[in-house]
C-alpha cells in the first residue's frame, strides 16, 4: 500500500512554500482570464490547464514509479475529487470571463466556511456555536461582496458561488484521502480525469491563440497547476495545516495586484469590505480550531 511521505518539522519552509503555492494559484486564474479575454473558449482554457498539468505529471512521476503511480487506495474518492475540482475550475473560469479576479478570489475564500459546515455530515466533526457564528458572519461577507441587491450584481457571480461549493467538496475529499494517497497519485488522477473528460468537447472546436504570448500563456498554465498543488502538498509535510491555513489569504494581495497591473480593474469598496469580513471569519475559525486542538492534546496528556 502506497501512502504519503512522513511529516517533517520545518515551519518556515512550509510557510514560504504555501506563499509560493498561493502565487501559482493566482497565476492560474490570471492566465485563464487573459486567455479568455483574448478570445479562447473557457472550456479550452480549462483543458489546457489540466492537459499541461497531466503531461508534466507523467514526465515527473512515471520514470520513478511506473504505472504504479496510478494505483489508488481509494479510486472512487479520487474520481469524485477530480470531478469536483474540474467543475470548480470550469465554473470559476466562466465567472472570470465577466468578473474582476479580485472578486472571484474573494468569493472563493469562503471555501473554509462551507468546509466547516459540510465537515459535520461528511467527516463527523463537531462544530460548536462559536464557529457556526463565524461561518454565518463569513457568509454575510460573501453577500456584501456579491451585492445581490446592487446595480453591480452580475449573473456570473452565480457561477463563482457554484465554484465555491465544488471547491469545498474537493477539499473535504482531500481531507478524506490525507495519509492514504501519495502526492503523485493524487496529481495524476486529478489532472488525468479532467483531461480525459474535457478532451471530447474541445478537440472538434479547437482554436489556436492569435499571438506568441497566447501560446506561451496556454502552455505555462498547466505548469502553474502542478507546481502550485505539489508545493502546497509538500508544505503540509513541513508545517501543520493549522499554521498554513491563514497563509493562503496572501492570494488576495496577489489577485489585487493582478487586477490592477494586468487588467486595470481595482477592487470595489464592497469587494474590499466583503473580503475583510470573510478573512476575519476564516482567521477566527482557524484560531478556534487551534485552541480546540491544544485542549484535546492537553486532555490526552493528562490521561496518560
Amino acid at each position: 500500500m502506497r501512502s504519503a511521505r512522513p511529516r517533517e518539522d520545518r515551519l518556515t519552509l512550509g510557510v514560504l512554500m504555501m506563499v509560493g503555492a498561493a502565487l501559482c494559484f493566482t497565476a492560474i486564474d490570471t492566465s485563464a482570464k487573459w486567455l479568455i479575454l483574448a478570445g479562447l473558449p473557457a472550456l479550452q482554457v480549462a483543458f489546457a490547464r489540466y492537459a499541461g498539468h497531466f503531461l508534466i505529471s507523467l514526465v515527473v512521476f512515471l520514470p520513478n514509479e511506473g504505472l504504479r503511480a496510478f494505483h489508488s487506495n481509494r479510486p472512487v474518492l479520487q474520481f469524485l475529487r477530480g470531478l469536483f475540482l474540474l467543475f470548480s475550475t470550469l465554473l470559476n473560469f466562466v465567472a472570470l470571463t465577466y468578473l474582476p479576479i479580485t472578486l472571484t478570489t474573494t468569493i472563493m475564500f469562503a471555501v473554509p466556511l462551507v468546509v466547516s459546515l459540510l465537515s459535520v455530515p461528511m467527516l463527523g466533526e463537531k462544530v460548536g456555536p462559536r464557529r457556526l457564528s463565524a461561518v454565518g458572519i463569513g457568509f454575510v461577507g460573501v453577500i456584501v461582496a456579491v451585492q445581490p441587491w446592487g446595480a453591480e450584481f452580475h449573473p456570473a457571480m452565480i457561477f463563482s458561488l457554484g465554484a465555491l461549493c465544488c471547491a469545498a467538496l474537493y477539499f473535504l475529499l482531500t481531507r478524506m484521502l490525507a495519509g492514504i494517497e501519495s502526492n503523485d497519485t493524487s496529481q495524476l488522477w486529478t489532472s488525468g480525469i479532467a483531461t480525459l473528460a474535457l478532451f471530447p468537447f474541445v478537440i472538434l472546436h479547437w482554436e489556436w491563440p492569435d499571438t506568441l504570448t497566447g501560446y506561451v500563456v496556454m502552455t505555462v498554465i498547466g505548469l502553474f497547476g502542478i507546481v502550485g498543488h505539489s508545493v502546497a502538498n509538500i508544505a503540509h509535510r513541513f508545517a501543520d495545516a493549522s499554521i498554513l491555513s491563514p497563509v493562503v489569504y496572501v492570494q488576495l494581495v496577489y489577485a489585487t495586484l493582478a487586477g490592477l497591473l494586468i487588467f486595470g480593474t481595482p477592487p470595489t469598496m464592497w469587494t474590499v469590505v466583503g473580503a475583510l469580513i470573510i478573512v476575519g471569519s476564516g482567521i477566527y475559525i482557524w484560531m478556534r480550531e487551534r485552541t480546540l486542538a491544544r485542549d484535546r492534546t492537553a486532555a490526552n496528556i493528562s490521561t496518560d
